[in-house]
C-alpha cells in the first residue's frame, strides 16, 4: 500500500515569515526564524495518523543572491531537530529559470511522491500562497490555504479547505483522509 503524505510549505505555515508591505518573505536568520503556534501539534497529528510530512517549499532568494544555499540547510536542520519533518523539498530557482520543481509547477511533490513512494491523490498540500495550491491541484492532491491576508492573487478554486493555522488543517485533513 502506497503510502500518504501532508505536502507542507515552509515559510508561512511552518514558520513565520516576515511580512513586508503586506507580501511574505523569508526569514534571513536562525534568530528570524520562528515556529508558528501549532505547528509541532499539527505535524504530531499528522505523523500519528500515519502521513508523512514533507516540506515543499521555494527559496527564490539563493538564485537572487539574498541568501545562502547553507542558510537554507540549516533553517532546515533546525526544524527536523525539533518537529516531526520527514523530508524538505526545495526549489533553488528563481521564476525566470523556467524550471519543473518552482511552484506553482508540480515538480517538488511529484519527485518526494516517487522517491517516498506517495500516492498523490491521498495526500495533501497545506500552504499560505496561491502557488502552493496550484502545485498541489496541478499534482493532484487534496489542498489546504491558510489565508494569512497577504497582498497577492488568492488561490484559483477549487480549495479543499481553508485553516486558521497549520493544526486546523492537520483536524481536517485527519477527518478527510479518513473518508
Amino acid at each position: 500500500m502506497r503510502r500518504r503524505a501532508a505536502f507542507v510549505d515552509r515559510d508561512g505555515v511552518i514558520n513565520r515569515a516576515l511580512v513586508r508591505d503586506a507580501k511574505p518573505y523569508p526569514p534571513r536568520s536562525l534568530q528570524e526564524l520562528q515556529v508558528l503556534p501549532g505547528v509541532a501539534d499539527g505535524l504530531a497529528v499528522l505523523r500519528a495518523r500515519g502521513f508523512l510530512n514533507i516540506v515543499v517549499t521555494n527559496q527564490p532568494d539563493v538564485a537572487r543572491g539574498q541568501l545562502s544555499r547553507a542558510t537554507v540547510e540549516s533553517f532546515h536542520q533546525h526544524l527536523a531537530s525539533r518537529l516531526a519533518i520527514d523530508a524538505f523539498y526545495v526549489c533553488w530557482h528563481d521564476d525566470a529559470d523556467n524550471c519543473d520543481c518552482r511552484k506553482p509547477r508540480p515538480g517538488l511533490i511529484v519527485q518526494a511522491a516517487r522517491d517516498h513512494d506517495i500516492s498523490i491523490p491521498q495526500s495533501f498540500l497545506v500552504g499560505d500562497r496561491w502557488r502552493d495550491i496550484a502545485a498541489g491541484q496541478q499534482a493532484g492532491c487534496r489542498t489546504v490555504w491558510i489565508d494569512c491576508g497577504y497582498a497577492e492573487q488568492a488561490p484559483r478554486p477549487p480549495i479543499d479547505f481553508v485553516a486558521a493555522d497549520l493544526l486546523d488543517a492537520a483536524n481536517w485533513i485527519v477527518r478527510a483522509g479518513a473518508e
